[in-house]
């Protein structure tokens, strides 16, 4: 795809979709979904307080992973520049009426905002012009990572059957 289509590409999905799938750059790191809003080619994500988490590591440079609405396979992956905007800057007030009406289920309703710049960070995505994946171009390698570290355990105990245990551990049939 030329950088033209590529462009057409990620915008008309990224508005379509209610969620992408960010990844710090870097090695061994785990792509996150984050519901953003997508407006001019640029992706904001608000993050923070009452709001979503979003990767720990995320600095200057990140990956943002598209997926189409007809059956959810990836479309499209492009490396962002990552920034953020301060509360009160021209952005900020510009985008935060877009944010609002995206939001769903607000536990302060119209009044979010201020919440918002309390106690939340907002991360503006700005696509460098890198594209890692596109439908003409799919990567080849497994996008698989190993499950995070967790203290829940595999073998447990076999439940207990409404009719009681199979013939075989009966013991005399």
């Amino acid at each position: 795809m030329d950088a033209a289509a590529t462009s057409a590409l990620i915008d008309e999905a990224a508005k379509k979709s209610g969620l992408l799938w960010l990844r710090p750059a870097g090695p061994g790191q785990r792509s996150q979904a984050v519901w953003h809003v997508w407006q001019d080619g640029v992706g904001y994500v608000l993050s923070g307080g009452l709001e979503q988490p979003v990767p720990e590591a995320l600095d200057d440079r990140a990956y943002v992973t598209l997926r189409s609405k007809d059956n959810g396979a990836r479309l499209v992956t492009f490396e962002v520049a990552v920034s953020t905007i301060a509360p009160g800057e021209d952005e900020w007030a510009a985008i935060e009426p877009a944010l609002l009406a995206k939001r769903l289920n607000l536990p302060d309703g119209e009044r979010a905002p201020e919440r918002w710049a309390r106690e939340c960070t907002l991360h503006r995505l700005t696509p460098t012009g890198e594209v890692v994946e596109t439908p003409d171009a799919p990567t080849t390698t497994s996008h698989a990572t190993p499950p995070p570290p967790s203290p829940a355990r595999s073998r447990v105990p076999r439940p207990l059957h409404l009719r009681g245990r199979p013939a075989r551990n009966r013991g005399g049939r």
